[in-house]
């Protein structure tokens, strides 16, 4: 959905709350933050996926 999309959804009243909302929110700690960047570079941790076995040869 595009931002465009959002808004002709919402409509602007409704927009309009939201950045006063966010506005008025504190900005997060430094280790927030540096928790957040592992989770969202490495969700899954440091666990692989496990490799799928190779194909039979024809």
């Amino acid at each position: 959905m595009t931002r465009e999309e959002r808004h002709a959804l919402l409509g602007p009243e409704i927009v309009a709350h939201i950045h006063k909302v966010v506005d008025a929110a504190p900005d997060p700690s430094p280790e927030l933050v540096a928790e957040l960047r592992r989770i969202m570079t490495r969700p899954a941790g440091n666990r692989r996926p496990a490799a799928r076995p190779a194909r039979a040869a024809a």
